[in-house]
């Protein structure tokens, strides 16, 4: 069996480091990856991906990542059933990895001067 998942996309806000119950730090992130192929319309559609970071993965990226930044996510889909209002959900979601940064400096320098 295989449970791997590697994402391209940017990221939808600012990086916010939590703690769990077990005293581990934590990060909820949204990944924006657009489709590769059009739709009716003749336009690229979006898939919005949460992801879930952990650790030294989610400090070093909050530190170094910000909105709209490119990010490449190495990992692995967890489902897990939530109750609200005495019904369940099943929410899919990635636990990242493996976090690659893929904005360079220059970029975010080109993009400040502007």
């Amino acid at each position: 069996m295989l449970n791997q998942v590697v994402l391209v996309g940017r990221l939808t806000r600012e990086v916010q480091i939590n703690k769990a119950e077990t005293g581990k730090k934590l990060a909820s992130i949204t990944l924006a990856v657009p489709r590769s192929f059009k739709n009716m319309d003749g336009l690229y559609d979006t898939d919005f991906i949460d992801c879930i970071l952990w650790d030294n993965v989610a400090t070093n990226t909050s530190e170094y990542c910000h909105k709209g930044d490119i990010l490449g996510i190495k990992g692995r889909i967890q489902s897990r059933v939530v109750e609200k209002d005495n019904t369940k959900q099943n929410i899919l979601e990635v636990i990242a990895e493996k976090v690659t940064f893929l904005t360079s400096n220059s970029d975010k320098e080109t993009k400040n001067k502007k």
